[in-house]
């Protein structure tokens, strides 16, 4: 029974082929699914990346928390150093208001000490000159004491 009209299993099973598109006649045979082909390709595959990206998102969500927790520190940090700052900034201000002061009177003492020198100066050379000039006034002064007495004994005789 073999030669005759009998379908072969395999001639059956040909007709289950997967076969292109639809277009132009071709065999005859179910068309293909090759998006189903391609995902249960695929499926397996992206199975092994759903750890991978459970992963990826674990790595992030702790980043996220470490970043969190860094810029957390640093904004105590930050906050701690502006308070110390502050705290110092009445004992800074001191320092620099006795430095001023501690200046101010150096050159104050300085100043006073060279006007003292200078006055001395001045006071010694006065003093040097003193005599010659208190001899001019007083020879003038007698000059023209005597220079009044000679006119008003003229204007007398006369």
């Amino acid at each position: 029974m073999r030669g005759g009209n009998m379908p072969q299993w395999r001639d059956f099973l040909e007709r289950f082929r997967p076969t292109g598109a639809p277009g132009s006649a071709g065999r005859p045979g179910v068309p293909a699914d090759r998006v189903s082909d391609a995902a249960a390709e695929l499926v397996p595959l992206l199975e092994l990346l759903d750890d991978a990206q459970d992963e990826a998102a674990r790595i992030r969500r702790e980043g996220a928390a470490h970043a969190d927790e860094v810029r957390n520190a640093a904004r105590r940090q930050a906050d701690s150093t502006v308070a110390r700052a502050r705290a110092e900034t009445e004992r800074v201000r001191a320092e620099a208001e006795a430095t001023a002061r501690s200046r101010a009177a150096a050159t104050r003492n300085d100043v006073r000490a060279r006007t003292a020198a200078d006055i001395a100066e001045l006071q010694k050379r006065a003093d040097a000159r003193m005599a010659a000039y208190v001899d001019k006034v007083v020879a003038e002064a007698r000059e023209l004491l005597n220079q009044a007495t000679q006119s008003q004994s003229g204007a007398t005789q006369g």
